[in-house]
């Protein structure tokens, strides 16, 4: 099937009198028919409510058919999605690879969480590709990627580092949020571990706050027995939300990129900018990579307003009125951030201006630019 018929039909039953969607079932004690079956359901009826009901398990069904996984852990937040695979891999005296350009709060629990169990952690330049092997140790566990990477959208070459890291026994995790899983599939390019925050293009709609992991194989394994003992739960109702939003996600997401794609070419031809920063445009360092591996556009990208201060890109956010000034991204309504006061790096140079992230929503393309046009004035 393609995958817009995919999307419809992924986790829900397909015989039978039953409803379209999985029912919310809102359940902590399930209650066994006898005492044999208190730790054996016949049926297959989960234990105890922590372990999903019908919505929480349609979730994981459709996600693991979307990208051919073999299970899928849901976690309270994208954050908590990319900390679970650090739990389900390293070890004391271990050592983890991360991406220079890894989402902020990964990156911190990294440094201030991981390090504290006895973990090295280490950063490298997330242009590295096969050069990544120069720094694989004998102890390395984890490499961590994100691709695009956050803020400064670099893509990274996944089959390169994931060749790199099997001849160590490295695993490697691939934050594929900006794809959604949809328009890149991370396990294909020879991830061990693709996750994501269902909170952004999945769920689509700003109002629930989810994570997922995917694995195949003994990797996937792994990652139920961590999210198990880690007590990690989402519940039925966030579950419904996501499903909800899981079913028009192609629509979304296609309008999305494609609006994005006409305001990141108004913004390069504008004189007050120096650099757009969108994997999908030729003029990107890595469109090469992007091309080879990934199906589709997202409607997120980076804008660097050339020898702008701090002060005059906030006067810009402050001046926007289509756009909101918020966190997050993948839903309906268009964001904007600055992200020069998030900026933590080792491997990237300086830039000259103003560093803005754009989050494109389905709003109508003209009122955008003519939102943006107007606040590139009014913050002169």
């Amino acid at each position: 099937m393609k995958r817009d018929t995919q999307l419809t039909r992924a986790g829900r039953p397909h015989h039978g009198t039953r409803s379209v969607n999985a029912p919310v079932n809102r359940a902590s004690t399930i209650l066994a028919g006898t005492a044999r079956e208190l730790y054996n359901r016949p049926d297959g009826t989960p234990l105890y409510g922590r372990f999903g009901t019908d919505s929480q398990n349609a979730l994981r069904s459709a996600m693991c058919e979307l990208q051919a996984a073999d299970y899928c852990a849901l976690a309270p937040s994208g954050l908590s999605a990319m900390t679970l695979t650090a739990i389900a891999e390293v070890s004391s005296g271990g050592h983890l690879l991360a991406s220079d350009s890894l989402y902020g709060p990964t990156r911190m629990f990294l440094t201030d969480t991981v390090a504290r169990w006895g973990v090295e952690v280490d950063f490298y330049d997330p242009r590295a590709g096969a050069g990544i092997a120069d720094r694989i140790k004998d102890n390395t566990q984890l490499i961590f990627c994100e691709s695009p990477g956050s803020l400064t959208f670099e893509v990274q070459d996944i089959p390169a580092i994931s060749q790199a890291a099997a001849k160590t026994g490295a695993c490697v995790m691939a934050d594929d949020t900006w794809s959604a899983g949809l328009n890149a599939n991370m396990l294909d390019l020879g991830a061990d571990y693709a996750a994501q925050s269902l909170t952004k293009y999945v769920g689509g709609h700003s109002d629930v706050i989810m994570g997922a992991v995917l694995a195949r194989g003994e990797a996937a394994n792994r990652l139920k027995e961590a999210e198990w003992r880690m007590g990690f739960f989402v519940s039925p109702d966030d579950a419904f939300l996501v499903l909800r939003g899981l079913r028009t996600l192609d629509l979304r997401m296609e309008k999305s990129a494609r609006n994005s794609l006409e305001i990141a070419q108004r913004l390069a031809d504008h004189p007050a900018v120096s650099t757009v920063i969108h994997p999908a445009r030729k003029d990107h360092p890595d469109h090469a990579l992007y091309e080879r591996d990934f199906t589709a556009p997202a409607g997120v990208f980076g804008v660097e307003f050339a020898g702008w201060s701090l002060a005059r890109g906030e006067r810009f956010l402050d001046a926007l009125d289509i756009f909101g000034l918020g966190f997050s991204w993948g839903g309906f309504e268009s964001l904007a951030v600055h992200c020069d006061p998030q900026l933590r790096r080792h491997f990237r140079t300086a830039h000259d201006g103003a560093l803005i992230r754009l989050a494109i929503g389905l709003e109508n393309v003209e009122d955008l630019w003519r939102d943006l046009e107007q606040a590139i004035n009014t913050s002169a």
